[in-house]
């Protein structure tokens, strides 16, 4: 989406319907139609974290990288003084608090709800409402929106990351406060045509119209197909996965392949 295009809140789904879409739509539909990733991780090999690496769109999984046509991501910034400083805390906050959840009961005790548990997901998202109504008004790096467990053979809930969100309307300045837009890319979703009731099956498939995957990125597209065109959908959102080693696997915008080590 290129500067100045951006509509106002009043062109965006209602706050009930984030939450809503988020723990229904987003990490459920999404989940069923992604395909699986067919490439190894690239781990980092320097002690400690690497803050001078960055992920742009070609290194995103095919997950990620099929929604290219439903996405908006921050532009890459030049490095500013303390932007290392402040990622890496933010990194260690969300460490420590995802100590506590390794055990996901204590999530569940604690007021995260699994999106969609009854379905077979690579990555499962805890999301947490009163967390993401915090979010939309200020930064709490101890309170993550979502905790990511990964299934893995021997564990359904394993925790490999967290992810945080901020108010649809945010503008870039204010995401780089949270999260440097020099070390990290924030990212939103877009151009979503919702399908007519009697559609809704065309969220998936291997061509589906519909969604995040859809080929309908345009409003006139979507009306002539008697959907419901939404120019934004969601928060703006960004995954950490404090176990990794360098910046660009930390901020990593690849979903399909482990974070837990």
């Amino acid at each position: 989406m290129l500067p100045g295009t951006r509509n106002n809140a009043a062109t965006r789904t209602p706050p009930r319907l984030y939450r809503t879409a988020v723990l229904t739509l987003t990490f459920g539909a999404a989940v069923l139609t992604a395909q699986p990733a067919q490439q190894d991780q690239k781990m980092g090999n320097m002690p400690g974290m690497d803050m001078s690496g960055t992920e742009d769109m070609s290194n995103m999984g095919p997950s990620m990288a099929a929604m290219a046509g439903h996405m908006n991501m921050t532009a890459l910034r030049p490095k500013q003084p303390g932007d290392d400083e402040k990622a890496k805390a933010v990194v260690a906050q969300a460490k420590a608090t995802m100590e506590r959840y390794k055990d996901y009961r204590k999530a569940l005790a604690d007021g995260y709800v699994i999106a969609n548990p009854k379905l077979g997901q690579p990555q499962y998202h805890f999301n947490n409402d009163a967390n993401a109504r915090e979010a939309n008004l200020h930064f709490d790096p101890t309170k993550p929106t979502s905790l990511l467990y990964r299934r893995t053979p021997m564990q359904r809930y394993k925790l490999e990351g967290v992810m945080y969100t901020a108010r649809p309307d945010a503008t870039e300045d204010e995401l780089n406060q949270r999260i440097p837009l020099s070390i990290a890319h924030w990212h939103e979703h877009t151009n979503f045509c919702a399908a007519p009731a009697d559609r809704v099956k065309e969220y998936h498939g291997d061509h589906p119209k519909f969604g995040m995957f859809g080929s309908i990125h345009t409003k006139e597209a979507c009306e002539a197909e008697r959907g419901t065109f939404f120019p934004y959908m969601f928060t703006w959102m960004i995954h950490v996965f404090p176990y990794e080693d360098n910046s660009k696997d930390v901020f990593s915008m690849n979903d399909d392949v482990s974070h837990v080590h």
